[in-house]
C-alpha cells in the first residue's frame, strides 16, 4: 500500500484487511491518494490484484451522530445528510454475512442505523486493568535510563529482516558515532549537525531510500507542526548536505542547527525510509524527488519495502549558564568592586580635606575697651 505517512494497516479477517489513517488539522483541503494491492502465493507463484487507489479529500465537514449504549449492544444513527456523497449501499460493518450487523435493514430515509453486538459484527473489547506499586515512606529507588534510540529492526516480505541504525557524528569523517551516554545532544544555534542513516539486509543489491525527514519534540509521526527537512524525497531546509555513499544502503546528511530547537526543551529528527531493488525504474527510489507526493506504478513482487520510521536524539540548544563568560562575570566583578573602592577613597579624601580646610581658620581677637 502507499498513502500518507502515518497509514496504517490492520487484518480483521483471514480474507479483509482495513486500511487507517487520521488527517491533521493542517491537511484540510489538501487531497491524499490512497493505493493498495493484494499479493497471495499459490506454490512458489506469487499473484497480484491490480492496483487501486482512492482519492481522499480532507474537508471540515462534521458528521451528526448519535451512540446509544445498552447492555447487550449498541445502536450508531448517522444522519445522511451530514455525509459526503458516497453510496449507502457500500457501506456495511465488519461482518456483513450475519443479518443482525446489516445497516440496511434499520436504515431509514434520513438515518443510517446500525445496531451493533457487544459480541459480533467486528466489535473490539478492550480491557482496562488498573494496577500500582506501594513504597515506603523512605528508602532508595534505582533506574537506569538511556536517551539514545536503540536500531529499528522489521521484517518485510521480500526483504526478509531489517535492520535501521540512525546515528549522530562529530564531523563530516563519520568515522565513529557520538557515544550514547552523551544523549541528549547540545548545539548552539549554527553548529552543523552530522547524522547517518544505514541499512542492514540480508537481501542483495538493494538501495536505501529517505522519503522524508522531520524534527519534531516528540519521535512520532503525528506532531501536527513539525519543521520539515526532507519531504517526499525533495530538500527542504537551506542547510542540508548529502554527502557522497560509499555503499547503496546508507545516507549521510547534515544541517546547521537552526532556531526550532531553541524553541523547545528537545527535539527528535525523524525520518521515513524504504529499501527497493536496485536498478529497478519504477520503485519510489528510483524517482527520486517528486514535489507532488509520491505516485506509486503498479508494484511488483519485491521490487520495494513498505515505509519504516527511524528517530534518534534528542536534540537541544546549549543552556544560556553554560555559554556565559565566566571571565566577563569576574571582570565585571572586580570594575563594581574597584569603583566602590574608589567611592570609599573619594569620601575619606573629602573628609579629610573639610577637616584640613576647617583646622586652617585664623581667628583675630577682639579689640579690648580700654576706658
Amino acid at each position: 500500500m502507499s498513502g500518507p505517512l502515518n497509514i496504517t494497516k490492520h487484518r480483521t479477517t483471514a480474507d479483509e484487511f482495513t486500511l487507517r489513517w487520521t488527517p491533521t488539522q493542517e491537511d484540510i483541503g489538501n487531497f491524499f491518494p490512497i493505493c493498495f494491492v493484494v499479493e497471495f502465493k499459490y506454490g512458489s507463484r506469487v499473484y497480484q490484484t491490480e492496483m487501486r487507489c482512492v482519492l481522499v479529500n480532507v474537508t471540515r465537514n462534521i458528521v451528526n451522530t448519535v451512540v446509544t449504549c445498552h447492555e447487550s449492544s449498541m445502536i450508531v444513527e448517522v444522519e445522511k445528510a451530514t455525509l459526503p456523497r458516497i453510496h449507502y449501499d457500500h457501506l456495511q460493518l465488519s461482518d456483513p454475512s450475519n443479518s443482525v450487523c446489516s445497516l440496511q435493514t434499520h436504515s431509514n430515509s434520513t438515518h443510517i442505523v446500525a445496531i451493533v453486538p457487544l459480541n459480533a459484527c467486528g466489535t473490539q473489547i478492550e480491557v482496562e486493568m488498573k494496577f500500582y506499586c506501594q513504597y515506603a515512606k523512605k528508602g532508595n529507588v534505582t533506574f537506569t535510563f538511556s536517551a539514545h534510540r536503540d536500531n529499528v529492526t522489521v521484517w518485510d516480505k521480500g526483504f526478509g529482516k531489517l535492520t535501521y541504525e540512525f546515528e549522530f557524528y562529530p564531523s563530516q569523517q563519520f568515522a565513529s558515532r557520538i557515544d550514547p551516554r552523551l544523549y541528549p545532544l547540545e548545539y548552539d544555534v549554527g553548529d552543523r549537525i552530522y547524522m547517518e542513516i544505514e541499512a542492514t539486509t540480508t537481501a542483495n543489491n538493494t538501495v536505501l531510500f529517505v522519503e522524508s525527514c522531520v524534527a519534531a519534540p516528540y519521535d512520532t509521526a503525528n506532531y501536527p507542526r513539525p519543521y520539515i527537512l526532507i519531504e517526499n524525497g525533495c530538500n527542504k531546509d537551506p542547510t542540508l548536505i548529502i554527502y557522497p555513499r560509499s555503499n547503496a544502503r546508507e545516507f549521510k546528511f547534515s544541517i546547521e542547527a537552526f532556531k526550532f530547537i531553541g524553541l523547545h526543551d528537545q527535539v527528535y529528527i525523524s525520518c521515513s525510509v524504504l529499501m527497493c531493488e536496485a536498478g529497478k525504474p519504477n520503485t519510489r527510489c528510483s524517482r527520486g524527488c517528486q514535489p507532488n507526493g509520491s505516485r506509486r506504478s503498479r508494484r511488483e513482487a519485491a521490487i520495494q519495502s513498505g515505509t519504516h520510521y527511524v528517530s534518534q536524539g534528542p536534540l537541544r540548544m546549549k543552556r544560556s549558564v553554560e555559554t556565559a563568560n565566566p571571565g566577563l562575570n569576574l571582570n565585571l566583578n572586580l570594575v563594581f568592586i574597584t569603583g566602590c573602592a574608589l567611592a570609599a577613597v573619594g569620601m575619606i579624601c573629602g573628609v579629610l580635606f573639610y577637616k584640613a580646610r576647617k583646622s586652617g581658620v585664623k581667628y583675630q581677637p577682639l579689640p579690648s575697651n580700654e576706658n
